[in-house]
């Protein structure tokens, strides 16, 4: 069956669904690409900001974290560094709500796929349902096991077709979906991780009066 017949077959809520189909492609392109970046990247960067900051080099690892500012953890980091002399509770502070302003950046797009994986399936059943109305309607009661009848046979497995393209781009959605909100759920782990690590050096240079902040740069 050809993609004229299946669109055909599955009637109009073919339409809406190749439009969810190509929505869920371009948005799952842009995340995998998203997370490409930070797999690759920003693990190298934090843990390099890390070290310089253990040898007192704090001004290298402020100007490395702007150099890679696109990454969320970057970002985070430099919330708190640069403040100028903060007790190590209002730079835990810093560093929390930074944290919490990037998880937007890291759920993005979670809803619209949520609302696809949603509506695909139903989508489909209500093409499925269409085409058995039609089926139905056309029924001639008085010509069963006629002509007739295998046409509505035949119109009832077409109608089929929107309930599995449905569940195909539902499908498809969910895998990525899920894959993303296991990246997500990793990416805020690494926050608490790296971001205990900084807090916990931050607070060893406060108590041994080691106070070099970003105004000393």
């Amino acid at each position: 069956m050809g993609i004229q017949n299946l669109f055909a077959a599955g009637g109009i809520v073919m339409w809406p669904l190749l439009g969810f189909s190509i929505l869920a492609v371009a948005l799952i392109i842009e995340r995998v690409r998203f997370w490409l970046k930070l797999n690759n990247r920003q693990g190298r960067v934090i843990k390099e900001v890390l070290k310089l900051y253990r040898l007192d080099n704090v001004v290298g690892a402020i100007e490395l974290l702007r150099q890679n500012a696109d990454l969320p953890l970057a970002r985070v980091f430099l919330a708190a560094l640069e403040l100028e002399e903060p007790t190590p509770e209002e730079f835990r502070l810093a560093l929390e709500s930074e944290a919490q302003a990037e998880i937007p950046i890291l759920k993005r797009f979670q809803n619209i796929f949520d609302t696809i994986i949603g509506l695909a399936p139903l989508l489909g059943l209500l093409g499925t349902v269409l085409g058995l109305i039609t089926s139905f309607a056309s029924l001639d009661i008085g010509d069963v096991g006629g002509t007739k009848t295998a046409g509505v046979t035949a119109g009832i497995s077409e109608a089929l077709v929107s309930t599995a393209a449905g569940l195909i781009v539902a499908i498809f959605t969910l895998f990525f979906a899920n894959s993303f909100r296991g990246l997500y759920t990793r990416q805020m782990a690494l926050f608490q991780e790296y971001g205990g690590q900084l807090e916990l050096l931050y607070r060893r240079r406060y108590e041994k009066g080691e106070r070099t902040y970003a105004s000393a740069r």
